[in-house]
């Protein structure tokens, strides 16, 4: 076991970031794990001597820090960062209250930002670590009415891991975001997903989008999460980790309209779009 990574997973006690820690200890790997309800984290995983659940408030700063002592002392150091706590937010732009869309970026973004923080000078110290921020494939496509600000946070973490990757490459240190499509957790039930407090009535599409979510495709989504679990862990032991990992095709076939409509547009406005240096001066 001295050879196997540390890994620290945040959101654990349900979905995704469950699904992996327990495939993480089936395999050996020393983890710890955060959850808001420290019951819950422990009761869902078990107890194992390769097993630290903590209980974090990821808002705060001091609680992460602590978390981040905790897992050093226990393990000797940290290996793997997965940055998974998160919620959806499904509402028209418009609807959404200032405060309903500074809490879903203070859990999806800022949360996940005071980890990194708090993660780096241990992995810094060792030349070596790997951060994997869970994002979406909405935070490579906006193309989601209804979506606007959890698209915006899943946006800002695919932005802030390609900054990360470039800041502490020198460092030996890698940064992965991860960006699936539909896998089949409870991220579409009313303890992930958040609606309006105000609805506007003349949204009948974004209606119409959440009750699809909310009853049709919740239960339904094709993707396995622990195929996703194997995915990342093997990204996680590669030499050649990607910076962008699209889990599923259906984030493959949302990707890949994304790249061609950005590519149509580039091509159909280059020549006056690209007209825009200021004039040779002649001499």
């Amino acid at each position: 076991m001295e050879n196997k990574k540390v890994w620290f997973v945040t959101g654990a006690s349900k979905g995704l970031g469950l699904t992996l820690v327990k495939k993480l200890l089936s395999k050996g790997y020393q983890v710890a794990a955060t959850s808001r309800n420290l019951n819950d984290l422990s009761t869902a995983v078990g107890e194992m001597d390769n097993f630290l659940p903590l209980a974090v408030n990821l808002m705060d700063e001091n609680s992460v820090e602590e978390a981040i002592g905790q897992t050093i002392t226990k393990f000797g150091k940290l290996d793997v960062v997965v940055n998974n706590a998160g919620y959806g937010m499904i509402g028209a732009l418009e609807e959404l209250t200032d405060a309903e869309s500074r809490a879903n970026f203070d859990v999806n973004v800022f949360g996940s930002l005071n980890v990194i923080r708090k993660a780096l000078p241990q992995m810094r110290k060792q030349q070596s670590g790997h951060v994997f921020n869970i994002s979406s494939i909405g935070g490579f496509s906006g193309n989601f009415p209804g979506f606007g600000i959890y698209c915006a946070t899943k946006f800002a973490v695919a932005g802030f891991t390609e900054s990360l990757a470039a800041e502490v490459q020198s460092f030996g240190i890698k940064a992965t975001v991860v960006e699936p499509g539909y896998f089949r957790t409870d991220f579409l039930t009313s303890g992930s997903l958040a609606v309006p407090q105000h609805p506007i009535d003349a949204y009948q599409s974004v209606r119409d989008t959440q009750a699809a979510h909310q009853h049709d495709i919740n239960n339904q989504q094709p993707g396995d999460p622990a195929k996703a679990a194997d995915v990342m862990i093997a990204a996680a032991e590669s030499d050649s980790a990607p910076l962008h990992l699209f889990l599923g095709p259906d984030a493959y076939q949302v990707a890949d309209a994304k790249i061609a409509d950005v590519q149509k547009d580039m091509v159909a406005w280059k020549t006056l779009a690209t007209s825009t240096n200021f004039d040779a001066v002649e001499v």
